[in-house]
């Protein structure tokens, strides 16, 4: 039931009886809901008790609950009754609810919202409060209260009215002369009646509304006018407009950062074009770009027009008219038209998306109508429109999305300083603006650690936006939810299906997974995905929401098995040239979709499907360790076949880990599986089952696995000493590798030859080997120059090592050449630039693999052994030992013991360097004496050599245990700190 008071009472629209029993149900839905006692009621309705005052009260009650449409809502309580109808149900109730909501919006900016309410409040109204109801006691305070809550809610109506386009200014101060007549002290109605009168040209009216009202006060109250209304004066003195011009860009809330060269492209554009459109998956910045353009454009008149409320198309010139405060004379477009063609004027339709044709055709008229108009539109999608110009806005770049977290950061806390965790939130938002925006603002109400820690889970976590933008604009979720909701069905399917790729992929890979290249195009068109280069690539962000649309529909498995499948198809197809003459580009195009055939891999392990881990990763380790890229195999790769086995293992081998235990020996008697076989015994000292293993294998027909079983045998003759045994071995491998036309086996197996013959003092041969490795442009160019320092070449190593560590390939191959060229610099007693060298690079030795921080350490301790600082030298070759041991690294081994022959010449031990010295030859397989050190302690150690090289040789296990006790010798406890200078 319903319950009328602000006007005659009435119960569900009908008049209730006699004029007590309308006072008595008046009152009680004053207090809806809320029992009043019978004292209460009694001295509500009579002025003087009656006789008996309880009685004639519950006769007053019997005969309203006759009346009543609904008579239980009348309800006996002790001591009391109530009438049980919700607040909302009482108009006067409900009334001042609405005004008290009004009165909020207003305050904070939202007079759209106020208008609604505050208009519903004053239509409850039906004529003079409780008009019917006599002359009970409490009705003329509850009439007066109401009616002056009436004009305050009429006030902030007119309030309302001016901050909204399209006020009629005449009407407005027709109502606000009115209220201020009804309250001539009140200044309220007063300012906003000589705003009105000022921005509508008629100043002399409003002065004079303002002297009037100056009069008044001091002859009735001897005062002068309040601020508001001075203030209100002075600007109409001045001519200066109270409100913001309809359509005017509005004034900024924060600063501009990160677009500026957007910014200059943008006005190139409209300098060139009278209509462009900025387009730009949501979130992007597309708003806050064309706010800028125009806020800052010169000369001529700017105009804002937000589409985004706009609900339906045939609104949009409609909505134009209003947010232009436009007076309709005729038809929409041709008011339009009349207003803008006056003068040179950039409209700005903001938000077209979801109304992008009627928002096109509209642009269309207005272009045509007004040859000094210019349109800046913005969506997700041009507008389709002849004589358009499409401007993507794109992604912040890292730089500009660390200014712009930082600057949003300190608002939510002005002691944030930016760090590199703090670098890890934003390199993870994809460079969209809202997201960085919703993330420094998170900084507010969460640590730092906590907020980089869900980066993983960001849709969830980037919540809480503006509470004056639009519910789509407020969220990350929501404003790609707000792009993908208006995708047409096949659009959003195809969409979800893309999700699943990780990385940038091609228009065949989408074809495998039945998406066809129209549909690209289209989401290409929609911003949901960017092209270059003919590769597609979705944002992570979108790529999130997309897997979680396909995890609700329960189609995630089957889409990344979908996946996988096609991505072995094309990994078998560009793999099939790794082992020949094709290795270049067939590396080349895996490592373009690099991040999608990991990402296949990984769901081949977790979904356990082995056929496809076990085919996926042959090309993968292969890919892998051509490209020198070990330690990712190390890390990403399982052993789940022969294959992947070898190819684990061998990757193993050149990241310097330990292999032992780390994949079952396949034993299927396959040259692949004897490798495995055989790396493993390796690892664990058993040389005769690996070269048990390798022995039937050593003549296989096939020359790339011919080569590959005799580079590992190889491996097998020098752990054992066997120099010879390692050349022929090395021979035959590069034969093998050659005849089947593998570039990266070929320079390794140069290499590895460069290596053996420069230990064995054959120079000129290895140089021979060298020129063949660098001649064929693959490997590690840090290896091929110290195997040229080994072959007495240090120029040639030197011009390599210098273009390596100018940081053109990556920054790890970068710091190892610098450590080479601290040796070079050492070796032509420069030691201070060593050092610097050294310094340059010293996270080698704490964050790097095994053979980074042998090589490290061995260059560090050489150096000290030059600054003659023993203990220090002493703790950098015991730990390059340490390492190069677990490594079986017989050259290396050997290039440390020559490092501990140097220092026991330091200290003052020749006899043990040159048993030192006699022990690195016989590991090393040859004297070795192309390299600057060997030379060098060689020759001081000239008088103690021939007696000890008189004795038998030792063995190569003897040679090693002479090496180990030496380096139990050696100063224990941590290395110290880097060198420097």
């Amino acid at each position: 039931m319903r319950v009328g008071v602000l006007g005659p009472v009435r119960a569900d629209g009908r008049a209730v009886g006699g004029a007590r029993a309308r006072a008595l149900l008046a009152r009680l839905a004053l207090e809806a809901g809320r029992p009043l006692t019978h004292g209460a009621l009694i001295g509500a309705l009579w002025t003087a008790a009656p006789e008996h005052p309880e009685a004639a009260l519950h006769s007053s009650v019997s005969r309203l609950r006759r009346a009543l449409p609904d008579p239980s809502v009348l309800r006996s309580v002790p001591a009391g009754y109530l009438l049980d109808v919700p607040a909302d149900a009482v108009d006067a109730l409900l009334f001042e609810r609405l005004v008290r909501e009004g009165r909020e919006e207003l305050r904070r900016g939202r007079p759209a919202a106020a208008a609604g309410r505050l208009d519903r409040a004053l239509g409850l109204w039906r004529g003079e409060p409780l008009a019917d109801a006599g002359d009970p006691p409490y009705a003329a305070a509850v009439a007066q209260r109401w009616t002056g809550l009436r004009l305050d809610a009429r006030e902030d109506r007119a309030g309302a009215a001016l901050a909204l386009p399209g006020a009629d200014p005449a009407a407005l101060a027709a109502e606000l002369e009115e209220l201020a007549a009804a309250r001539p002290l009140r200044e309220g109605p007063l300012a906003l009646l000589i705003e009105v009168l000022a921005d509508d040209g008629r100043t002399p009216e409003a002065l004079a509304a303002y002297e009037a009202h100056r009069a008044r006060l001091a002859e009735e109250l001897g005062v002068d006018p309040g601020p508001r209304v001075r203030r209100a004066h002075l600007r109409a003195l001045r001519g200066e407009p109270a409100r913001s011009v309809p359509g005017e860009p509005p004034a900024p809330l924060t600063s501009f950062v990160g677009r500026e060269a957007d910014l200059a492209r943008l006005r190139e554009r409209l300098a060139g074009h009278r209509l462009v459109t900025l387009t730009g998956p949501g979130g992007v910045g597309k708003s806050r770009l064309a706010a800028e353009a125009a806020r800052t454009a010169s000369g001529v008149r700017v105009r804002t027009v937000s589409l985004t409320p706009v609900a339906a198309g045939q609104d949009v010139p409609h909505a134009a008219v209003r947010a232009l405060g436009l007076r309709p004379s005729r038809s929409p477009v041709e008011t339009l038209a009349d207003a803008l063609g006056t003068t040179e004027t950039l409209l700005v339709l903001d938000g077209c998306e979801h109304v992008v044709d009627a928002a096109a055709r509209l642009a269309a008229d207005l272009a045509a109508r007004c040859p000094g108009l210019r349109i800046l539109a913005t969506g997700r999608e041009p507008l389709g429109v002849a004589g358009e110009a499409r401007l993507p806005v794109p992604p912040l770049a890292p730089e500009a999305a660390g200014r712009l977290f930082t600057d949003r950061a300190r608002a939510a806390d002005p002691d944030f300083s930016p760090t590199e965790e703090a670098a890890a939130v934003w390199r993870a938002l994809d460079g969209l603006p809202l997201a960085i925006e919703l993330a420094a603002a998170r900084l507010g109400s969460m640590p730092l650690a906590d907020l980089a820690a869900q980066m993983t889970d960001r849709l969830a976590v980037l919540t809480g936006g503006d509470r004056t933008a639009p519910p789509h604009q407020r969220t990350l979720r929501g404003v790609i939810a707000w792009s993908w909701d208006l995708l047409a069905p096949a659009e959003r399917e195809a969409a979800e299906v893309l999700s699943v790729f990780a990385a940038p992929f091609t228009a065949g890979a989408a074809a495998r997974l039945g998406v066809p290249a129209p549909a690209l195009y289209a989401l290409v068109d929609r911003s949901l995905l960017d092209s270059a280069g003919g590769r597609y690539r979705m944002l992570d962000t979108v790529r999130e929401f997309g897997r979680e649309r396909l995890a609700a529909a329960g189609r995630l498995v089957g889409a990344r098995a979908a996946h996988a499948a096609a991505l072995l198809a094309v990994a078998e197809d560009l793999g099939a040239g790794l082992r020949g003459p094709g290795q270049r580009e067939g590396t080349a195009a895996l490592a373009a979709g690099l991040d999608d055939l990991v990402a296949a891999l990984a769901w081949a392990y977790e979904s356990g499907d082995t056929g496809t881990a076990e085919r996926l990763g042959s090309v993968l380790g292969l890919f892998w360790l051509v490209r020198d890229e070990h330690a990712a195999a190390a890390r990403l790769l399982r052993p789940t076949g022969p294959r992947t086995c070898a190819l684990y293992l061998l990757n193993v081998l050149f990241a310097g880990e330990p292999a032992a235990g780390s994949a079952p020996a396949p034993g299927d008697g396959s040259p692949e599986g004897a490798v495995a076989t055989a790396l493993l015994a390796l690892a664990d000292g058993a040389l005769i089952d690996a070269g048990a293993a390798l022995a039937p294998h050593l003549d296989a027909p096939d020359p790339w696995e011919r080569g590959l079983v005799r580079q590992v045998s190889s491996f097998l003759q020098g752990a054992a000493g066997n120099a010879a045994g390692v050349r022929a071995d090395l021979e035959r491998a590069l034969a093998g590798f050659t005849e089947a036309g593998d570039p990266w086996w070929t320079a390794t197996a140069s290499l590895s030859l460069a290596a053996a013959c420069s230990a064995a003092g054959a120079l000129e041969e290895a140089r021979g080997h060298l020129a063949r490795a660098r001649g064929l442009g693959v490997g590690e160019p840090v290896w091929r120059a110290m195997m040229a320092v080994d072959a007495g070449d240090p120029e040639t190593a030197r011009a390599e090592l210098r273009e390596a560590a100018a940081g053109g390939g990556s920054a790890r191959r970068a710091a190892r050449a610098r450590v080479c060229l601290a040796d070079l610099a050492r070796h032509e007693g420069d030691l201070a630039a060593a050092g610097e060298l050294l310094d340059s690079c010293s996270h080698l030795a704490r964050d790097s693999q095994a053979p980074d921080r042998i090589l490290y350490a061995t260059a560090a301790g050489f150096l000290e052994v030059a600054r003659g600082a023993a203990d220090a030298a002493a703790a950098r070759l015991a730990e390059a030992f340490d390492l190069v041991v677990s490594m079986a690294d017989p050259p290396m081994l050997a290039h440390v013991g020559v490092g501990v022959a140097d220092l026991l010449l330091l200290a003052g031990a020749p006899e043990r360097a040159a048993r030192v010295l006699g022990a690195a030859r016989v590991v090393r397989g040859g004297p070795g004496d192309g390299h600057p050190d060997v030379v060098r302690v060689t020759r001081a150690l000239a008088g103690h050599l021939p007696r000890i090289e008189a004795g038998a040789a030792p063995t190569p296990e003897a040679a090693l245990a002479l090496l180990r006790r030496e380096r139990a010798a050696l100063t224990p406890g941590p290395p110290p700190s880097p060198p420097s200078r």
